[in-house]
């Protein structure tokens, strides 16, 4: 497995790994799939920004990937992120998501970050898990605030201090 940063050229990569989380989870609380001009706006919107899309390979293949943006859009929360981890469901269970977080982590302590979030449907124990064996706490619970499969879903707000 190889991590490193995303180019434009793995747009299409990161869509399929998009589009399937969410076809088949809750990972990503959006009922529609996003087409190619969607994944590339968004790529590069983050390029712009300078904030990083890491891809994790697997016999050069993109199984899965990982970023940070902003958490909230006013500028007081400049120093807060928000952070995104998919993997393609073939991969799960290979140490993809560990080292995609590990490596996302690095970069967010190398550019000054103060915080990081991370916003998980509270089902998913395994992020939830994840992320606390990296130091995230709970932070908050929200109750049925989101919807998907004809369900209400709660969200686990967690933390980490940079």
């Amino acid at each position: 497995m190889t991590v490193r940063d995303a180019t434009i050229d793995d747009v299409p990569a990161l869509l399929a790994i998009h589009n399937e989380a969410v076809r088949t989870t809750t990972a990503i609380w959006d009922e529609d799939e996003v087409d190619l001009d969607d994944r590339r706006t968004w790529f590069v919107e983050r390029q712009a920004a300078g904030f990083p899309v890491l891809v994790a390979e697997v016999d050069g293949v993109v199984a899965g990937y990982s970023s940070f943006g902003p958490w909230r859009p006013k500028s007081g929360y400049r120093h807060t992120v928000e952070n995104s981890l998919y993997v393609l469901a073939a991969h799960h269970g290979h140490g993809l998501a560990s080292v995609l977080l590990d490596t996302l982590l690095l970069r967010a302590r190398e550019a000054g970050l103060h915080r990081m979030m991370a916003m998980i449907e509270s089902s998913n124990t395994l992020s939830i898990g994840l992320h606390e064996r990296r130091g995230f706490r709970v932070v908050g619970q929200m109750d049925e605030v989101g919807t998907k499969f004809g369900r209400w879903l709660d969200l686990t707000v967690m933390q980490l201090d940079l």
